[in-house]
């Protein structure tokens, strides 16, 4: 017969205060602890229940008194756990089990909920092509480190597709790297310390999240609307914060697949100013669209946008390689800062992708491919529409709607019903920053042509309204 393990003691329960705390990096090395007065109300125990787990955590190094200034942390952090840091959903459907829950699965499994193009949209004879011309044609691509900056031929590529968004730039404020997560990765390390703030989107994708909580920073999330941040909140999030990066993308934005205005984009960019603020622009679905969106870093010529990208989601998700465009006193750091973390990049990839490109036939690929989005678009919103999910806008370029369920339903619950009918969806609690109830869900329209999806969404909100 088990025993059941006997209840914490209320010292104990404190201890776990600290240490949970001290787990999420609320409280890092050097950090002082609440006063016993104001932890003692805080937990609504007595002073001497904190007197004593304050005293038995000094005693197992992990808190330090100081003499007339109070308690700090001493001990070393332990091992960073994202799933402890980032909000506490349920394990099925936070941010990093819908991503893992997306590659993992197998063929039984529908994926409306995941962030890329099927393999049968890629142009995979296009890839297959470019591998036979590499291995005829180029020295050393198979076995050599590639350059700082790398690839230059793709660099020029990157050069003129910028000059046509209206990004003006040299050649050599262009750098590859060895993906888009990784570039974020490589800003976050060179402009951030513990402790520092970030603003966000809410919604935004749920990896920049994970990203920022891997870097130890605050996340401040500030509503996006249909043409771009809230401008006021964005403001007081800035007057109150003093952060130093703003993370967005501002042609076609995820989830949503809303766009920033010109007059947004203007009045944004004098924020930035006004706060010394930095703005990330990833615009990894640029060549999605039709007409261009407003460019951050073309109106403001660089000074305090960094604008990056990758061709992932439009070529190959396997085929890692991402670029940032950043001036030049910036670039040389961030040049430091690769070769210290991958020395020579990806120079395979980025070959590769430049092979692609090269030929013309992306182009070809991509018309193609944006009217096969219409019409699918088109379909997946109707068939929504059939069983009352509501797209928040119907966008004119993208592969994401993101949309809202009926009755007020938490998409997290219909997310784990759908899990067990091996249908992975994207709930909209996963996209904020704060882990609030949300009824929405972002569909990717790739992904969704199935009717097992709409008829078992038809059930799960019949059973549960």
């Amino acid at each position: 017969m088990t025993k059941n393990k006997p209840e914490k003691t209320l010292v104990e329960h404190a201890m776990a205060g600290v240490l949970s705390q001290i787990e999420q990096r609320i409280l890092l090395t050097g950090a002082k602890l609440p006063s016993i007065r104001q932890f003692a109300e805080t937990m609504g125990v007595s002073k001497s229940t904190i007197v004593e787990a304050y005293d038995r955590l000094s005693a197992e190094g992990i808190i330090q008194p100081r003499r007339g200034s109070g308690f700090y942390v001493i001990g070393h952090m332990p091992p960073l756990d994202l799933s402890k840091i980032l909000p506490k959903a349920d394990r099925l459907i936070d941010p990093l089990w819908i991503s893992r829950q997306s590659l993992e699965a197998d063929e039984s499994y529908l994926k409306p909920g995941c962030g890329w193009l099927p393999s049968d949209w890629m142009p995979e004879d296009n890839i297959r092509r470019a591998l036979r011309a590499m291995a005829r044609a180029d020295q050393g691509i198979l076995s050599e480190y590639g350059t700082p900056h790398g690839h230059e031929g793709l660099r020029q590529y990157i050069l003129r597709r910028n000059a046509v968004l209206g990004i003006e730039a040299s050649l050599e404020q262009i750098m590859l790297t060895c993906s888009g997560t990784q570039t974020i990765d490589l800003i976050c390390r060179f402009f951030l310390k513990t402790g520092d703030t970030v603003i966000v989107d809410s919604p935004c994708y749920f990896n920049f999240q994970a990203l920022l909580k891997a870097h130890q920073v605050r996340i401040i999330a500030v509503p996006y609307m249909s043409d771009g941040p809230d401008l006021a909140k964005f403001e007081q999030a800035l007057a109150g914060h003093n952060p130093r990066l703003y993370i967005t993308n501002s042609a076609i934005h995820n989830p949503t697949s809303a766009r920033l205005s010109p007059i947004k984009a203007h009045k944004l960019l004098k924020l930035a100013e006004q706060y010394d603020l930095i703005i990330v622009e990833d615009d990894i679905f640029a060549d999605f669209e039709y007409e261009a969106a407003p460019r951050l870093a073309a109106f403001d010529g660089l000074e305090q946008v960094i604008y990056i990208g990758s061709y992932s989601k439009t070529l190959s998700a396997a085929i890692r390689c991402g670029f940032l465009t950043a001036k030049t006193e910036w670039l040389e750091g961030l040049l430091d800062l690769k070769i210290a973390t991958t020395f020579g990049g990806s120079p395979f990839s980025a070959a590769l992708i430049w092979h692609i490109l090269k030929d013309g036939s992306y182009h070809k690929y991509m018309h193609e491919l944006k009217l096969k989005l219409t019409k699918g678009r088109s379909q997946v919103v109707k068939n929504l529409e059939a069983i009352q999910i509501k797209p928040w806008l119907i966008p004119d370029a993208g592969i994401y709607l993101w949309c809202k369920l009926p009755y007020g339903l938490d998409s997290a619950i219909v997310a784990k019903h759908a899990f067990d009918q091996k249908i992975i969806l994207a709930p909209g609690s996963t996209f904020y920053v704060d882990d609030q109830t949300s009824s929405y869900l972002r569909f990717n329209i790739t992904q969704s042509a199935s009717p097992r999806i709409y008829k078992t969404l038809k059930q799960i909100i019949a059973d549960l309204k």
